[in-house]
């Protein structure tokens, strides 16, 4: 018999938080080269005239739902569940719109 236990079983679409006026985010895992997180928009948009410039990259999927980003380059992408995309670092972005259902997993690791 091993002395080690089993990892623990997550599923990031198993609970859903309760506030459903403002996006939330959920760390799952953090190192000091990767921090993994849940993002659950309901709906929200980012707020006007902010714009994401990260300083890691970042690895973003829809999980569910709908969504489009739009860069600072005036450019957008529209995205819908399981679509996935990496940000360089300093990529000025933003959510400009999304479903209520919107919720995405994020990866932010360096080079």
């Amino acid at each position: 018999m091993s002395d080690l236990s089993l990892p623990v079983v997550s599923n990031i679409l198993a609970v859903r938080s309760v506030a459903n006026d403002a996006e939330q985010f959920f760390p799952l895992l953090t190192t000091s080269a990767l921090r993994v997180e849940k993002i659950e928009s309901h709906g929200c948009p980012s707020p006007a005239g902010v714009w994401y410039d990260q300083a890691q990259i970042e690895w973003v999927m829809l999980v569910t739902g709908s969504a489009t980003l739009v860069f600072a380059s005036g450019d957008s992408l529209a995205l819908t569940a399981g679509d996935y995309v990496t940000l360089p670092a300093h990529c000025k972005h933003r959510v400009e719109w999304c479903s209520e259902d919107a919720c995405w997993l994020a990866l932010h690791f360096g080079d």
